[in-house]
């Protein structure tokens, strides 16, 4: 525990990210009040509803420690954190779960990835709150916003963006190609394209023809609705139970296995999903007030670094190092039992 606690009665983000690695089951002031030395719920409180973990504070914790490389890649993707038994929860609204299949109520948040594709090292680099009501933005405005910060205020180097096919709109990707930087995302099936140079009617990407080696080395198209001068090249993958339809800007590109293997990358952001919010109670927040929900979030996300850099020194998952805690537990129990067996 930081030493600096016990100066003042109120925690500090330090405080409250140990608290957020070390439960397994119950992430609510009221546990860490219960289980803490020193800290009240209301000084706990206090904290998430005074501090200002944003994503600005994160990076300015974690920015440095990020090995950089120009052959990294930005991804994109949105979570909802679940909130569907929530009723007075600021931030919670109705909206589409990709892991639902469904509208679900919960807080939306667009979140964006940097990649160094030469180690597979990851680390989340910025994120955005969905609250329209509050800032006007859509999640496409907020994803735009965090390609710019990486690029011109982060400084990032990174050669490519993967998303997915919601992002795939004519603005983002088009914002990206006049960033000089490559974009590789998916169509929807029904997505207008012309193969044709302008010969045929547009079809759904899900009709063309495959003729010769274009399977193999993908093909120029034309997306409707895109300037008339505009292209991009198309390749068909075959994914897990159903086929992708790839599209990028980069021309040079003439490999379907190069193009797959690529957008499998994506799926290092649905694992920073399922762990921020299996491992560190990224949804379990109980606070009403939509502050101390940012503050929350941002403090998970800090913990979610510090159990990453120190998974990746012992060559573990931060399941494995969670479950490490338990073990502890299970040992000490096992050698001196806090309720001896006995009948008697």
């Amino acid at each position: 525990m930081n030493t600096n606690t016990y100066s003042g009665i109120k925690p500090n983000h330090l405080d409250y990210c140990q608290f957020i690695i070390a439960t397994h089951i119950n992430y609510t002031q009221t546990y860490m009040a219960d289980h803490h030395p020193v800290f009240s719920h209301d000084a706990i409180n206090r904290y998430l509803m005074e501090d200002d973990v944003s994503p600005d504070a994160v990076w300015a914790k974690v920015g440095d420690a990020i090995v950089r490389s120009e052959n990294a890649c930005l991804i994109f993707d949105d979570t909802v954190l679940d909130k569907r038994h929530s009723f007075k929860i600021e931030l919670v609204r109705r909206q589409y779960s990709g892991n639902e299949h469904g509208v679900v109520k919960g807080i939306g948040v667009v979140n964006c990835l940097y990649v160094n594709m030469d180690t597979g090292e990851y680390h989340i680099i910025d994120w955005r709150i969905y609250d329209p009501d509050a800032d006007g933005k859509t999640k496409l405005d907020h994803m735009r916003d965090m390609f710019d910060a990486a690029n011109t205020q982060k400084k990032l180097p990174f050669r490519a963006v993967l998303m997915d096919s919601w992002y795939a709109t004519k603005d983002v990707m088009m914002h990206i190609d006049k960033a000089g930087k490559i974009f590789y995302c998916p169509l929807k099936t029904n997505r207008k394209v012309d193969d044709s140079q302008g010969k045929n009617p547009y079809k759904a990407v899900s009709e063309l023809d495959w003729i010769g080696d274009e399977m193999l080395r993908g093909k120029l198209v034309k997306i409707h609705g895109f300037p008339m001068d505009y292209k991009v090249k198309l390749f068909r993958v075959a994914a897990t139970n159903r086929t992708e339809y790839i599209a990028t800007n980069d021309y040079s590109q003439d490999s379907a296995v190069a193009v797959e293997d690529m957008c499998g990358t994506r799926w290092k952001i649905e694992q920073y999903h399922r762990e921020g919010k299996q491992m560190l109670g990224m949804e379990k927040c109980q606070c009403r007030k939509a502050r101390a929900q940012k503050n929350h979030i941002g403090c998970a996300i800090l913990a979610w670094h510090c159990l990453t850099r120190a998974a990746r020194k012992l060559k573990k998952t931060i399941y494995a190092l969670k479950k490490d805690l338990l073990s502890e537990y299970m040992r000490e129990e096992l050698k001196n039992p806090s309720i001896p067996m006995s009948l008697a």
